[in-house]
């Protein structure tokens, strides 16, 4: 028995050896998915199933003898990735018409979207399916479905593909109907529509390649069998240039500069060289190390009367510990209120631990204390504090011990007791820097102005104020843009395209100057009305009202105003005149000399676990060149207080009649101050670029937006307005 024992033990230890080893996550350098050539997680040319880590924001560049993709992507959601393309053509000039376009190369703009269908699992591949270039001209329209699974060092792929990525056609299709399988390969109006009804039609390609992660951890290497052939590339199809393809097999290799970023290099087609760089940083998980004013140590104090308090010193510390600026201070022996505003800690838990132990260090007998949060002098939360249970959690009398533990939040009262401290000023000042931006135009690819914003403002009374702002251009080169009637025709309203008379025909120009009154109605009605230079563009009346319940993912807001356009050449003076003619382009143009413009718009927050921390905004309304329609606005905020967005607008303009794009679009990202400082800040830069400069689906810029002051009335918000 021993002997046939051993004789098995021994049997199974040779199969141990001859048999693959399993593989784990300690027997290999960690697998990182990577940028394919296009942008997104993928292999070259090909996708893979695979996506970024949620959160994943990428910059990159790939470059060869045809194409240059710029291309950006983010991980929106765990399940859902997003890219933005813009590529240039270097054999192909923006337009046939010199005066139009000039020597800018033709830029195609692109949107791709992979959702991924279900985790990778012990037999399960990781799955996604795709859609390349949903929102373009459909240089590389395709749409996909990809499996990707791990085993050891490597991550094969297989996927089947439409379009551009299954021209090959060894699945599916007749060749003979054509290089793209009888698919339709034609756009509506002006570029710029989704045409959903070419998806997953034409050829039909299988597709597959690997991904190799070597022992040496920044070098990983790629193969793939290719689903396109190259025969109908718009390079092919409008010009003379060929794209010859020697072999269906491509090889690169990707070389990790840290987490930041990698390089990129392939061997395509058999004969053709690609060069790629990508940038990355993860919203998530992006931070910053603060030199912070401690919270003070918990004294013990207690029984002190209201008048042995030394109430301008707890004002001081209010603001400069806890955050609490332009602050009033009112006080009794059961209570102690403090009405201000919070423009230091984006985690209001922070600021009401700091506020609290403050309060609780004066040694009052109150039982309660409440802090009233303010924006623009409105009362907008209240945030009640158990004295009693917070000096348990002070003194860390149990574990776990949390500010949380002791506060309610509740709409705003009336403060209780005497004034005992005021620090409040009438008046402000702030000066911050501006970018602006458009990529992909026919007059150069990138164009932008930077400039210093400065601006002042003076409280007539707790409700009436007057401010406004000087802009300052510091550099631009928006003087290129010269929106010479395009050879489409459009013939809107000069109401956004006139920006090069507006910022490189004027370096120092009054961007705001206005009245604005603000007001509330019982505890969820919120109103302004204002009337000035609203804009660097317009200049008018207007008002606006917002419901919002406290705690509440619904809010609902109107806006109404009554414009007219500013005149470039004249600091104050407004258009009275609609037709103009423009020396530069030798052309006439139309303006808006006065029109009603605004919106009805609905907010709301989904509190969905697989749709986390996003705001979705629909306006309905009016439109600066009179057109009507819709906008919907959609923005995701990542753990770091990161917000990026999108949106567009639909309106009753045709295609033709809004010209190059069909409709307005844009992309922004909102990135809070103190990811980069040494100290803590409420503030945020924003950062937003739209594909083309046009006229149709425009909203007038205000100064004030109320949901935006009224944050505090949802927990954990810090959702902006563009």
């Amino acid at each position: 028995m021993r002997c046939t024992l051993f004789k098995l033990s021994s049997l199974s230890l040779a199969l141990l050896h001859a048999l693959p080893a399993v593989a784990n996550d300690l027997d290999f350098t960690k697998f990182n998915p990577t940028q394919s050539d296009f942008g997104g997680v993928g292999l070259m040319q090909m996708p893979t199933g695979r996506v970024a880590p949620e959160g994943e924001f990428s910059l990159g560049v790939t470059m060869n003898d045809d194409y240059r993709h710029y291309h950006s992507s983010l991980q929106l959601m765990p399940w859902l990735e997003a890219t933005i393309r813009y590529t240039q053509v270097p054999d192909l000039y923006y337009s046939g018409d010199e005066s139009f376009s000039g020597d800018t190369y033709y830029t195609d703009k692109g949107i791709d979207v992979k959702l991924r269908l279900w985790e990778e699992s012990y037999w399960l591949p990781e799955t996604s399916i795709g859609i390349r270039d949903m929102g373009g001209t459909g240089l590389f329209d395709g749409e996909f479905i990809a499996a990707s699974k791990h085993m050891g060092p490597f991550d094969f792929t297989v996927g089947i593909g439409w379009g551009y990525m299954g021209n090959r056609a060894n699945l599916k299709g007749d060749t003979r109907l054509g290089n793209d399988c009888g698919r339709d390969t034609s756009y509506k109006g002006k570029g710029g529509s989704f045409d959903y009804s070419r998806w997953f039609t034409g050829c039909m390609s299988v597709f597959g390649g690997m991904e190799y992660q070597t022992p040496w951890a920044p070098l990983s290497l790629k193969a793939e069998y290719d689903g396109n052939n190259y025969k109908s590339d718009f390079v092919v199809t409008r010009s003379d240039k060929e794209m010859p393809q020697d072999s269906p097999f491509n090889v690169g290799a990707v070389y990790r500069l840290d987490d930041w970023g990698d390089i990129r290099a392939s061997f395509e087609r058999g004969n053709t060289l690609t060069l790629g760089f990508t940038m990355k940083t993860n919203f998530n998980t992006l931070s910053q190390s603060w030199s912070d004013t401690p919270t003070p140590a918990y004294n013990g104090k207690q029984g002190e009367s209201v008048d042995d308090i030394d109430w301008d010193r707890v004002a001081t510390d209010l603001e400069t510990i806890a955050g609490y600026g332009q602050t009033k201070v009112y006080a009794d022996d059961e209570s102690i209120t403090v009405v201000g505003g919070q423009s230091k800690y984006r985690d209001r838990d922070l600021a009401h631990e700091k506020a609290a132990m403050i309060l609780t260090n004066t040694g009052s007998k109150a039982s309660s204390f409440h802090l009233i949060e303010q924006s623009a002098n409105q009362t907008t939360v209240q945030t009640d504090i158990d004295a009693s249970a917070y000096r348990k959690v002070a003194n860390q009398e149990y574990v776990g011990a949390n500010v949380t533990d002791t506060t309610r939040r509740t709409n705003p009262n009336t403060a209780r007791g005497m004034l005992q401290a005021d620090t409040s000023k009438p008046w402000s000042v702030n000066v911050n820097p501006s970018l602006q931006q458009s990529i992909g135009g026919s007059e150069d690819f990138y164009l932008f102005n930077i400039g210093v914003t400065a601006g002042a403002s003076y409280w007539l009374t707790d409700n009436i104020e007057i401010g406004g702002g000087v802009y300052v251009n510091l550099y631009d080169n928006y003087d290129k843009f010269l929106y010479d009637v395009p050879p489409d025709g459009t013939d809107l309203k000069r109401v956004r395209t006139l920006v090069r008379q507006y910022i490189s025909d004027n370096r120092v120009r009054v961007g705001n100057l206005q009245l604005t009154a603000f007001d509330k109605f019982g505890d969820d009605f919120y109103v302004q009305a204002y009337g000035g230079y609203l804009e660097t563009m317009f200049a008018g009346v207007g008002a606006e009202v917002l419901y919002r319940p406290l705690n509440s993912n619904w809010a609902f807001g109107m806006d109404m105003n009554y414009v007219a356009q500013r005149d470039p050449n004249s600091e104050f003076g407004i258009f009275t005149e609609e037709v103009h003619y423009d020396p530069t382009t030798g052309r006439y143009y139309r303006v808006q000399t006065g029109t009603p413009t605004g919106h009805f718009t609905t907010y709301y927050r989904p509190e969905w676990s697989w749709f986390d921390d996003l705001l979705i905004k629909a306006s309905v309304g009016q439109y600066l060149a009179e057109d009507k329609g819709v906008t919907l606005d959609v923005s995701k905020q990542f753990d770091s207080g990161v917000i990026a967005g999108a949106y567009l607008a639909k309106t009753n303009l045709s295609a033709e009649e809004f010209g190059e794009g069909s409709f307005n679009k844009g992309f922004y990202i909102s990135i809070p101050f103190d990811i980069f400082t040494v100290k803590p800040s409420s503030n945020r830069a924003l950062v937003g670029w739209t594909p083309l400069s046009r006229d149709g689906g425009q909203m007038l810029g205000r100064k004030y937006h109320l949901y935006d002051m009224t944050n505090g009335r949802y927990p954990n918000s810090e959702f902006t307005n563009r």
